[in-house]
């Protein structure tokens, strides 16, 4: 009767050994989890993030380049033969030479 006493409580020992281990890995399992878990939703978060920076810089550049086509329009405007001539005329009160006033040079 000793001997299955003596057996049962080393039953009882190894058991409750083997269950704070299980307990142990159990905890290690889910901090493991738990941190995949973060990085997964900080990366995503940070994905997001980009996905709205890209947004706004495709938008900001939309509009430089309508920017950039009215400047190029007004650049060719302004540098028209025919308003030169105008503001020339007009503004400057500039004519063409006579005759008399060119001089040939060879």
């Amino acid at each position: 009767m000793q001997a299955v006493e003596v057996l049962r409580q080393t039953v009882r020992q190894q058991d409750s050994a083997s269950g704070s281990v299980g307990y142990y890995t159990w905890i290690f399992i889910a901090t493991v989890l738990m941190a995949v878990a973060l990085l997964y939703v900080g990366s995503h978060i940070h994905m997001t993030e980009l996905e709205y920076q890209i947004a706004r810089e495709l938008n900001s550049r939309e509009q430089l380049t309508e920017e950039q086509a009215k400047l190029k329009l007004e650049l060719a405007t302004m540098k028209s033969p025919q308003r030169i001539e105008t503001i020339a005329r007009e503004k400057l009160q500039m004519t063409h030479p006579e005759r008399e006033q060119v001089i040939l040079l060879k």
